[in-house]
């Protein structure tokens, strides 16, 4: 008999299949669907702190009955958006966030009555705008780990490498210091040197890494002469750049790591798990079968290991990683034609 449990940022999962951070995973409709179905953890919809800012901001600009009471309480010598009293501005921007969180706080405590899995809580984040409020109220509200998404693109010509690196340790030094449940943090490649950046990454106290965040990528509409979305889902063959660093990575990082992108299947599962990944998220292979292709891919997964006579997950997981195969410079190379220099 195979044994497919594993752990994860200190989780005990039945299977390292998580469903990912997505749109489908913000009703506890979608989330009965998925425990039933077999999935060993789900990461819920990530709360942007842009989201919680123009929430708040919109709060605070608007008629809403309490707003205008404590406006008039101050008789009128402070604005919509200009408070002259600071216990009357951090009364009222604590009440619209609280506003803002309830449903995601809602959705994280009806979860956990529910569901046998682990909930993992997901917050967006570019600044440490308020962490200590959002995190310790996920906390309380019952998530089992937090994901930390955070994706800075160095696209400021006045900003450093260096700087925008920190943004990353800035937050994760802000969020530990008011929370206890595990932290994981979901970050994209942008690096000037990605190896030594994710080491010391590890290295912070985190729980885990997931690698990587599939960004937003804009197009042009050549037809109507403007910019638009382009391939908002992953295809199958995007896997191959996280494997790569998932290989690297493996066993010489201090935390554990989750691969994401590109993962369709159960083959492509295995291949993370092979490389050195403890357990792979899935999100854009829903959109397309919605949640009934996880049981196709525990029962894939399953069947290989009973081909391959292993009994649990450790017993392949990172089996191919830099670290165990005997060339590990197949997983540096970056020049296509050193595979082929004898062609002319």
């Amino acid at each position: 008999m195979t044994d497919l449990s594993c752990k994860y940022l200190g989780l005990q999962l039945k299977n390292p299949i998580i469903v990912g951070s997505s749109g489908l995973t913000s009703s506890i409709a979608n989330l009965r669907t998925i425990s039933k179905l077999g999935a060993g953890a789900v990461v819920l919809k990530s709360i942007f702190e842009e989201q919680i800012r123009f929430e708040a901001d919109k709060f605070l600009q608007s008629e809403n009955p309490e707003v205008k009471s404590w406006q008039e309480a101050f008789q009128g010598i402070v604005s919509k958006t200009e408070f002259y009293f600071d216990e009357a501005y951090s009364y009222l921007t604590s009440y619209a966030q609280e506003h803002t969180l309830k449903q995601y706080l809602s959705l994280i405590s009806e979860a956990k009555e529910e569901l046998d899995i682990p909930i993992i809580a997901s917050i967006n984040c570019s600044t440490q705008y308020d962490w200590q409020y959002f995190a310790k109220r996920i906390q309380n509200a019952g998530a089992d780990a937090l994901e930390l998404n955070v994706y800075v693109l160095p696209s400021d010509f006045d900003k450093s490498g260096a700087e925008n690196e920190k943004v990353y340790f800035d937050i994760i030094k802000e969020v530990q210091k008011y929370i206890t449940i595990p932290v994981s943090l979901k970050t994209g490649y942008y690096f000037s040197s990605v190896a030594q950046t994710l080491l010391n990454l590890s290295e912070t106290g985190i729980a885990g890494l997931t690698l990587f965040n599939r960004p937003y990528n804009p197009d042009i509409d050549i037809e109507h002469l403007k910019v638009s979305a382009s391939n908002m889902f992953s295809s199958e063959a995007e896997y191959s750049h996280s494997l790569r660093w998932i290989a690297l990575m493996a066993g010489r990082i201090k935390c554990d790591i989750a691969a994401s992108t590109g993962i369709h299947n159960h083959e492509t599962a295995i291949k993370q798990l092979l490389a050195g990944a403890d357990a792979v998220q899935m999100v854009s292979v829903f959109y397309k079968h919605h949640f009934d292709i996880i049981p196709q891919v525990i029962n894939g997964l399953e069947s290989w290991m009973e081909s391959h006579s292993f009994k649990t997950i450790s017993d392949f997981k990172g089996m191919m990683s830099s670290k165990n195969v005997h060339n590990p410079a197949s997983y540096e190379r970056v020049q296509f034609l050193r595979l082929f220099s004898s062609i002319e």
